[in-house]
């Protein structure tokens, strides 16, 4: 989809997108923004928010931000009531802790594990509840994405970010089976390597994931955010619930990880 060209596909809906502050959430805000989306953006960091709150094109008149710390039960319930009076028609969920590659099975804190298994399914799970019921109090439709990875179903040595996915995986699953006939989609995307974000690797890594991919390149946030424009939209996606769609330029289809350290 280009994003050149602007159609006004969300206008009247309003999105609330979670780690918002860089990377994919942040190439979400703007093009929903683009497309006439009012806007909730939040993120851990409230001056990451501030700056793609700044950055939009379109409608920060009518979009704000809300800083919350989603690995922390107060904060998410604080955020959920601060979204209260707002119908929330479109809801992603992009906001994962930054994983770290030391953090593997014999080394990672049961604190990391916590925290990362906290913001990627619990938060995502009540917040999806809650914009749920208001759109069915309401009689409206909507759409819940949530941002995976392909690690859902390709272990890394790094048990808590795998194992979040995963269930995120099946989370999406349970939501559109349940929420699918009060016209509420439910979707994931699994991105490949998308610098930006979560995503770290030296050039020599880069290299190599680079001729692992069938199309040659690695991704950009700008090709997530086109799928999750893309999904939300009825014109393109309006009679698929319950998948994931994988934006990975083919990579998942080669022998691209590395064996686990010992």
């Amino acid at each position: 989809m280009n994003q050149s060209t602007h159609q006004g596909l969300l206008e009247g809906q309003t999105a609330l997108i979670t780690g918002a502050g860089n990377g994919i959430g942040a190439a979400i805000a703007k093009t929903f923004a683009a497309e006439g989306a009012n806007l909730i953006l939040t993120d851990i960091n409230q001056a990451r928010c501030e700056s793609t709150l700044a950055s939009l094109s379109h409608n920060e008149s009518n979009s704000r931000y809300i800083q919350a710390d989603l690995s922390n039960k107060t904060e998410q319930r604080q955020l959920i009531d601060s979204i209260e009076d707002d119908l929330i028609t479109c809801f992603i969920h992009c906001a994962s802790p930054r994983r770290l590659e030391k953090d593997v099975v014999a080394t990672v804190s049961e604190e990391t594990w916590d925290e990362m298994l906290a913001v990627n399914v619990s938060a995502g799970f009540l917040i999806a509840r809650h914009v749920s019921k208001k759109l069915i109090e309401k009689n409206k439709p909507g759409n819940i994405v949530f941002t995976t990875s392909l690690h859902a179903e390709t272990p890394r040595n790094l048990p808590h970010y795998s194992a979040s996915k995963a269930a995120q995986t099946m989370v999406v699953k349970e939501l559109a089976k349940s929420l699918g006939r009060h016209g509420i989609r439910v979707n994931a995307i699994a991105p490949g390597a998308i610098p930006g974000g979560g995503f770290n690797a030296a050039a020599s890594g880069i290299e190599r994931l680079e001729a692992c991919t069938s199309l040659g390149r690695l991704g950009t946030p700008e090709d997530v955010a086109n799928v999750a424009l893309a999904l939300v939209c009825d014109r393109f996606f309006g009679y698929v619930t319950g998948a994931t769609i994988p934006v990975d330029g083919g990579l998942a289809l080669h022998n691209w990880i590395e064996p686990p350290a010992v």
